[in-house]
């Protein structure tokens, strides 16, 4: 086995372990609504996460591997080296953020590691930077809209229910909310298991190994499912009080309305390949509903 086979083979096995990490830091962005509004306990709540993030797969296209592989920096550029700076920063920044309880972006992290990576190996030449601006572009936008989304759902929602009494509401929207989580959870895994896709599969391109077409083979499309789900699985408690509770005392139709607002923003970015901070995109949708206890 060669020098370069094995490189390949560990730095497939590091992306393998950043999508790990991103589940298991990101699990708090999947359950923390639901376990704040009490529908499900914290073990019940990741293995419903986990499930819907590994289903992704059969959801959604490939549009957002695509994005990350050859859509943020030139692919002649990427080596071993660009990806190994990429995950190597991408992956110590979500653990130290998960150390300190910070519910920070693994997608943001990702996409400025291949950035400063592919920039010290070529220079600004290296950067698309179509693909850049408009990935962040959405960045900003993502958590704004799915404010705008929450707040708009929360006032939709409660107008419809206004004759109802409060116990009836929590109880309907207590079965909602399992709908909601998982439609946020479709949403988490089909964008972001997408990230570690493109890393991949860029690497095997840039090798040789994917012939003369960029495309993402099968065996990674279920290998970033499965491990992103499995990192779901094992969990981020640290976060998800932050994400639940301090930022937003939450009821079961609250947490309704902020993972569907979320959904809405994640399933359109997934639709038309652009990478977003899911985490920054719930926490929008949290603070949106939130908002409106100031005027109920």
């Amino acid at each position: 086995m060669d020098n370069t086979l094995i490189a390949i083979i560990f730095l497939v096995a590091l992306a393998l372990f950043f999508d790990f990490l991103n589940g298991f830091h990101d699990a708090a962005n999947s359950i923390a609504t639901i376990v704040a509004t009490r529908v499900l306990s914290p073990r019940y709540a990741v293995m419903w996460a986990a499930f819907f993030n590994f289903i992704a797969f059969a959801f959604f296209g490939l549009h957002v591997a695509g994005t990350i592989g050859k859509g943020i920096v030139d692919i002649a550029q990427v080596d071993s080296y660009v990806i190994f700076g990429t995950l190597m920063g991408a992956c110590s920044w979500n653990i130290i953020t998960w150390y300190f309880g910070i519910p920070s972006s693994s997608s943001h992290a990702l996409v400025g590691g291949l950035i400063g990576s592919a920039l010290v190996k070529a220079g600004p030449t290296a950067l698309v930077m179509k693909g850049i601006i408009k990935t962040l572009i959405f960045i900003v936008v993502s958590p704004v809209v799915g404010m705008l989304l929450g707040l708009i759902f929360g006032v939709i929602v409660y107008n419809l229910a206004s004759r109802s009494t409060p116990s009836k509401v929590d109880h309907l929207f207590r079965k909602g909310q399992l709908i909601s989580a998982a439609a946020y959870s479709l949403g988490h895994g089909g964008n972001d298991a997408q990230k570690t896709m493109g890393i991949i599969a860029g690497l095997l391109f840039s090798a040789g190994y994917l012939g003369t077409e960029f495309h993402v083979p099968l065996w990674i499309v279920l290998s970033c499912h499965g491990t992103i789900a499995l990192g779901t699985m094992s969990g981020g408690w640290r976060i998800v009080k932050t994400m639940g509770n301090k930022l937003s005392k939450l009821r079961p139709v609250d947490g309704f309305c902020a993972e569907l607002g979320a959904s809405v923003v994640l399933f359109g970015a997934s639709a038309i390949g652009v990478p977003i901070s899911t985490t920054h995109t719930i926490t929008g949708a949290i603070v949106g509903v939130g908002s409106l206890k100031g005027v109920r």
